[in-house]
């Protein structure tokens, strides 16, 4: 069975840095990424990663969040800098599995970020 276990988010100042992450279990997986949904929006796509690295980003965090992965431990990081309030949502991680390709959601973690 499969699941995701996110770590990592808070309250934090504009300006400053979270590091959020999330351990997957149950599979092997191939794309694995990060959402975020703020109030009365829809969840979008933060950041993606490949199985072999490859890396995606929304326009509006290219240049201050990372994405990484340990594919030996099946976890995924997001490395935020220079936060701004409009990050300020829950952050989901996301895993597609290799084989089925299904994709599969963790619980989500709260970011906010004060102005």
């Amino acid at each position: 069975q499969v699941q995701l276990v996110e770590s990592g988010g808070g309250l934090v100042q504009a300006g400053g840095s979270l590091r959020l992450s999330c351990t997957a279990s149950g599979s092997i997986f191939s794309t694995m990424g990060w959402y975020r949904q703020a109030p009365g929006k829809q969840r979008d796509l933060v950041a993606g990663i490949t199985r072999g690295g490859n890396t995606n980003y929304a326009d509006s965090v290219k240049g201050r969040f990372t994405i990484s992965r340990d594919n030996a431990k099946n976890t995924v990081c997001l490395q935020m800098n220079s936060l701004k309030p409009e990050d300020t949502a829950v952050y989901y991680c996301n895993a597609v599995t290799l084989l089925r390709s299904a994709g599969y959601w963790g619980q989500g973690t709260q970011v906010t970020v004060s102005s």
